[in-house]
């Protein structure tokens, strides 16, 4: 089934393994939950797993339709970290949210060791900032495990990621980027229906760039596959508006709408309440939906 807003399409539902997620009711919302000690925007305040594993409960509670755990930052110039201690943050908060959530669950990572032992966990989805390029075995991990994959556009590791921004054409790079990753996920089996794409907003990219994507995220429903977008709390976002990382909620909602508006059909976000409005308001503007009175 082929989704359609105004003069762009996407698919309408999402195969990741157990479950199909229905696309076209409402935008998805991806709650974030870093366990991490150095995220940018919630530091190592969900580091604990009871905290974490109430966390994600209120997400859910708010409104959210997945939620996405990661134990390593990847944020620009982040430090990465060993498989065993992603391992050690993100295994704890997985088995103890074992039958609590009825939404599904995110691993955030690109290495397929922590990809595997989190879908063994319960996770349903594997969120690839690399597009499956970073470690060789990612896609054969979601391959056999039938899970869900999306796959992001970046170019270069975090810690280094942002050392050049240029980019010749920059939508043509990344849809040819994003083709190649799709391209790899199928020659390893995994179906087209199992795959979203997301451009990697803040992932190599400037500032006038991350703007660019959203002006013209239309231009990626062309592939065919549902386009994810996270611009929550972003540098990009603090450097138009000159908002610290606390203060950019309305920076956020802004760049949510619109990139609902042009095509998105799941939004990656730390808000969950509010920004459940923004989509859900966006969506009925869309639709054209009918009021209660």
């Amino acid at each position: 089934m082929i989704f359609s807003s105004n003069e762009y399409a996407f698919p309408g539902t999402w195969n990741i393994g157990r479950r199909t997620l229905d696309l076209t009711k409402r935008p998805c919302l991806m709650g974030i939950l870093n366990v991490t000690p150095d995220s940018f925007s919630d530091g190592s305040y969900f580091l604990d797993p009871d905290r974490a594993v109430e966390r994600a409960l209120d997400m859910e509670a708010q409104g959210a339709d997945i939620i996405d755990i990661g134990g390593e930052s990847t944020r620009p110039y982040a430090t990465p970290v060993t498989e065993e201690d992603e391992l050690e943050r993100v295994l704890p908060v997985l088995r103890k949210l074992a039958g609590r959530l009825r939404i599904p669950i995110s691993i955030d990572t690109y290495k397929a060791a922590v990809a595997r032992e989190a879908l063994l966990s319960g996770a349903e989805i594997v969120n690839d900032i690399s597009g499956m390029v970073f470690d060789s075995a990612m896609a054969d991990v979601v391959s056999s495990l039938n899970s869900g994959v999306i796959v992001t556009h970046t170019r270069g590791r975090p810690a280094e990621m942002q050392n050049d921004t240029g980019y010749h054409s920059l939508v043509e790079e990344i849809l040819t980027a994003l083709r190649e990753s799709l391209s790899l996920g199928e020659s390893r089996g995994i179906k087209a229906d199992r795959m979203v794409i997301d451009p990697g907003i803040g992932f190599g990219k400037s500032c006038g760039g991350n703007l660019l994507i959203l002006n013209r995220l239309r231009d990626f429903t062309t592939l065919g596959r549902p386009v994810m977008v996270g611009t929550s709390r972003k540098s990009f976002i603090g450097s138009v508006l000159n908002r610290p990382v606390e203060d950019r909620i309305f920076g956020t909602a802004a760049t949510t709408a619109l990139a609902i508006a042009n095509g998105a059909a799941i939004v990656r976000v730390h808000d969950v309440r509010e920004m459940r409005d923004v989509a859900d308001m966006t969506m009925a503007v869309l639709q054209t939906a009918p009021c209660n009175t």
